[in-house]
Order: structure tokens, then sequence, then C-alpha cells
């Protein structure tokens, strides 16, 4: 039986908004993520919608700015945030920069030492968290949708597209859609993964949305005022990919819209309503 510690839980929206944190055996450290109980919750399990924040984030920057808690009580769904990477794991260096190690997990499982050893974001999210929620929490882990922000955009939809049975509906702002062709992704894969191209490819949401589409719509939504998209984030490459592959997208540009929290704001409720859809139906 997983052990959860909570170290923080205000009432919220007629909710509960919580932040915990539980010894991970698939990280090896302890591993911390915020959840927000609907009212609905109070009465039975309630469907999951997973939020990836990025770079440099933490358990709390999705939680605290995006304002998605008011809707969510609306309509039933727990929102649950995972840090954006291990911490204090011993690896010197960790933290040295903002753009790999500590807050910068890209959600996948690395196989290069020393980050190996926990640096396991992808299985942590997808096999053992659920398992901590269903226990720990009223959550239907059952029931699932994955959205995510930039580095999180691209765990979102790598994780959706990877395990499209678990996630019934998937949605990103401003993600990272080609890592394997973008100086984020150029600087962090060869750590995390090794040299070797091939193994780059089971991370690439374009590669994934091209070889194997989800059945369900994906939302997308980038800013046209974005400093990062044309040289970090480039939609355009997702949409070709779907376009190539038969995946539905639903791709948004926004005028005057950049990077920030604030953008997110304004079109959160849209990706809410777009996971209720189908974890609601």
């Amino acid at each position: 039986m997983a052990t959860l510690e909570t170290l923080s839980e205000q009432r919220c929206h007629g909710g509960v908004q919580g932040f915990y944190r539980h010894e991970s055996e698939t990280c090896g450290v302890p591993m911390r993520f915020a959840a927000y109980r609907p009212p609905q919750a109070e009465k039975g399990r309630v469907p999951v919608l997973y939020c990836l924040a990025g770079l440099t984030c933490t358990e709390e920057t999705f939680t605290i700015k995006a304002g998605a808690q008011r809707l969510a009580a609306e309509l039933g769904l727990m929102l649950v945030c995972p840090d954006t990477s291990p911490r204090d794991t011993g690896i010197p260096g960790e933290a040295d920069d903002w753009e790999f190690g500590a807050g910068a997990g890209f959600y996948l499982d690395a196989t290069q030492p020393p980050w190996s050893k926990h640096f396991q974001m992808y299985s942590w999210i997808t096999s053992e968290l659920p398992g901590v929620l269903g226990e720990h929490l009223p959550a239907a882990v059952e029931r699932a949708g994955i959205m995510g922000h930039s580095m999180g955009g691209h765990g979102a939809l790598v994780i959706g597209l990877r395990n499209q049975r678990r996630y019934a509906s998937i949605s990103a702002f401003a993600p990272i859609v080609a890592p394997t062709r973008a100086p984020w992704g150029l600087k962090a894969f060869p750590r995390f993964l090794g040299p070797d191209r091939n193994n780059w490819k089971a991370w690439d949401a374009c590669e994934l949305a091209r070889k194997d589409p989800a059945p369900g719509t994906i939302l997308v939504d980038v800013g046209l005022a974005d400093t990062f998209l044309d040289r970090q984030l480039r939609p355009e490459l997702f949409e070709e990919a779907c376009a190539a592959s038969g995946q539905p997208l639903h791709l948004r540009r926004h005028v005057g819209y950049d990077h920030s929290y604030w953008f997110i704001q304004s079109f959160i409720e849209d990706h809410l309503r777009h996971h209720a859809a189908r974890l609601l139906a």
C-alpha cells in the first residue's frame, strides 16, 4: 500500500485543492503532485484530467495560474498536476540548467546514466501515479484525459498518443510537437536517451501521430505572439503529420497571445469542456 503525505488542503469552489507527496518506487525519490477534488467527489469517484506543466514549473504552476478550478467544480473533473521532474536526486548539476534536469524532465523515461536512475517521468505518470490516486483519492482513474503546456504539451501529446485506451481525450497549449527537430529537444534527448535518434522517435508527437493516430480529436491552441513559436513549437509540423495519417486535429492560432498563463487562462474553459465531452459522456 502506497503512503500519501498531505502537504496542504484548502477549500476551493466547493471542492478541495490539495498538494501531496509520496515515495515513488519508479523515480526513487519523493514525488509531488497537486489534485483538485470537485464537489461531486464527495459522493463518489470522478474522472481525472492530468495537467502537465512546462519547463521550470512545478505542481503549483498550473494549479495556481490556470484558473481551472471553477469550471472543474462545475463539470465534476479532478485536476491532477504532477511535478515536472524528480527533485534532489543527488545527480551532479541536476538543477544547473533551466532547460534540462530539475524542472525539465520532458515526461519521458531516461535510458542514459545518471539520469535513468530517477528520471522515469513517463512511467511515474502513466503507471504509478494512477495507482496512488485510486488508492487515496476519489479518482475514477479508468476515465482519464490529459493536457499540458509547452514541455507539458509535448508530454500530453506523447503520453496520450502512446496510451490511447487509457486517455480518452488529449489537448495542449503551445506544445513542443517535434522535439527531435527543436532546440529544446535536441539539447535534452541525447542526454536522456543517448545519441541514436531512432530511439527519440517514441517521444516525438509528430512521429507518433503519423504512425498511429488516436480516434478522438486533439485540441491544440497556440499564440501567434509566442516568441517560441517558430523555433521551438512548430505547430505546422504536427498539423502536417495529422493530415498525413488522418488524425483528427483542431489547431487554433490566436492573434496577439503569447506563451504565458494569461494565454492559458483565456482558453482553459474550451479545453476543460473538450475533455468533459469525452470523460462525462
